[in-house]
């Protein structure tokens, strides 16, 4: 992904904010939102001694709030 950003400044030309096209965002948005499945799936995952937990279940108890 090439990102052509464009960065606001402050009087000292320190870097305060940053412009990107919205479809990039968009795409920014959709990888985070997959990195947090990614993360909340390991940290579901099996261990010895563990209930197991169909895929779909664990994820519907994720989104509810039920597991963190």
């Amino acid at each position: 992904m090439n990102i052509h950003a464009k960065y606001i400044v402050d009087e000292n030309l320190n870097k305060t904010a940053v412009v990107i096209p919205y479809l990039i965002w968009e795409k920014i948005l959709e990888e985070i939102e997959e990195l947090d499945d990614i993360r909340a799936y390991d940290s579901a995952k099996y261990e010895p001694g563990d209930e197991i937990v169909d895929f779909d279940q664990a994820i519907a108890e994720i989104e509810a709030g039920k597991v963190v």
